[in-house]
């Protein structure tokens, strides 16, 4: 990554503190810890495809707002989700761990079983945040369980607007017991009144949130979960089509048209987001992360990769991811440092002038040097598991162990990352080596119960 990284010292931090003004009356290192600490905006689409963004390969369409945030920032090109579904690659997220430490993380996705949820007491990366002294809040997906004692409120965010499961009804979002009815939208922990279309709602609410911690004066890390583009396959125009659902998933429904305007509308949302980011003064010195909990679905283009959701193929697990950080970042830069969801809870902590909690020791690794220019580019060993299909994968390096069902390969991704070339009989020492790190690596994970839901893809012939 070419890049010449700031220097910051004691010095400048002090002289900015004290032109920020010390009538406050906090002295020199507090006003310098306040003028210091990012904003952090972690925007996270549902199911999007690696190449669904113009500035990732999409050709139907442009996503110019998304798009800015490469332009005018770092584009990690090698980036994964913990998982190839949605609440296991949060509960890896929020905690920095592998989800496989975790009861709740070995649901693939949590279902109808109400037992599983992040344990309040587990630390995480909001309650981590909030302890360095920032507002917290969530605006959209949670996904990490829900029932009394259980939920956002109760696992580090101070605020909480959206859905507690893994999908709504873009319009009709109020809870029913037909097939089609959808996750209730939240306000804290009561049902919301509110009426629209999902996504305008929480990007209504997103810049609510920016307009109160710039009025508090306190720094502000704000995750923006989407449900865009998950299903049901509803655009903006599309509120005819709710009284029509015979179940969430929306099997009979859905075309590339419908999903071009779910992900026109989320541009469209990051847009507003962005610009109301300038308007309060506060682009500068906020960090804004632009990615998605996992590979695409139905509609989705993953190319140069192949396979989706729920599948450890690339497709499944690689996903856009930008950083804008105009204080500490240049613009257009571009690095090939493969990290992971949970690298970025320590990554930011970092940031923000705080630390995991020691007795909870993160999997994911800090990379804030790394993407600040400081430090080169680290070589990585990741490890991916899934129960549907009996799916098991190892990137060490440019090299990558996969099984699919009862077919392992190897694969080496700077040669062939369409994963088709498969080495495992001309490099059968790495193959097997591989092989046995990740069974060493899994020893040390919780078994998959019996009753964990694991949803797989039956619908191809690779397996």
């Amino acid at each position: 990554m070419s890049q010449t990284p700031r220097t910051w010292t004691r010095r400048n931090v002090l002289a900015s503190a004290t032109a920020a003004g010390l009538a406050s009356g906090l002295g020199p290192l507090a006003q310098a810890a306040a003028a210091t600490k990012p904003n952090i905006l972690w925007i996270m689409a549902d199911d999007l495809g690696f190449a669904d963004l113009s500035f990732t390969g999409q050709r139907a369409f442009k996503t110019p707002h998304i798009d800015s945030l490469g332009h005018d920032g770092l584009f990690l090109r090698q980036s994964y989700s913990n998982s190839s579904v949605c609440s296991a690659t949060r509960t890896g997220l929020i905690t920095g761990r592998y989800q496989y430490r975790l009861r709740v993380g070995l649901e693939e996705p949590i279902g109808i079983n109400g037992s599983v949820h992040v344990p309040p007491e587990h630390p995480t990366l909001p309650s981590q945040m909030r302890k360095a002294g920032y507002r917290t809040a969530l605006v959209g997906k949670w996904h990490l369980g829900e029932g009394p004692g259980i939920g956002p409120l109760h696992s580090g965010y101070d605020h909480f607007y959206g859905i507690h499961t893994g999908g709504t009804d873009y319009f009709r979002h109020t809870k029913g017991s037909t097939p089609g009815s959808a996750s209730p939208l939240m306000e804290g922990e009561m049902p919301s009144g509110d009426h629209g279309y999902i996504t305008d709602l929480l990007t209504a609410r997103a810049l609510q949130q920016l307009d109160a911690a710039k009025t508090a004066k306190q720094p502000l890390f704000m995750s923006l979960h989407y449900t865009a583009p998950h299903w049901p396959w509803e655009g903006p125009e599309d509120e005819a089509l709710t009284s029509k659902l015979t179940n969430m998933q929306h099997q009979d429904g859905g075309n590339l048209e419908t999903y071009q305007r779910m992900v026109l509308a989320l541009d469209a949302s990051v847009g507003r987001v962005l610009a109301h980011l300038q308007k309060l003064g506060m682009a500068h010195n906020t960090i804004v992360i632009f990615t998605s909990d996992n590979g695409g679905e139905r509609f989705s283009d993953t190319w140069p990769f192949i396979g989706a959701k729920t599948e450890l193929l690339e497709g499944g697990i690689r996903v856009p991811f930008f950083l804008r950080w105009p204080a500490r970042i240049k613009r257009g830069i571009r690095s090939e440092q493969v990290n992971i969801s949970m690298d970025w809870m320590p990554t930011l902590l970092a940031a923000a002038g705080g630390a995991p909690d020691p007795a909870y020791p993160p999997d994911g690794v800090n990379l804030l040097d790394v993407i600040t220019g400081a430090a080169p580019v680290r070589t990585r060993q990741l490890y991916w598991r899934y129960k549907a299909n009996a799916q098991c994968a190892l990137r060490d390096g440019d090299w990558k162990y996969l099984k699919l069902g009862k077919h392992e390969q190897l694969f080496n991704l700077a040669y062939d990352e369409h994963e088709r070339a498969n080495f495992a009989q001309k490099e059968p020492q790495r193959f097997a080596a591989m092989k046995q790190a990740w069974a060493d690596w899994n020893a040390t994970m919780l078994p998959y119960p019996a009753d964990s839901s694991s949803f797989g893809n039956n619908t191809v012939d690779r397996y």
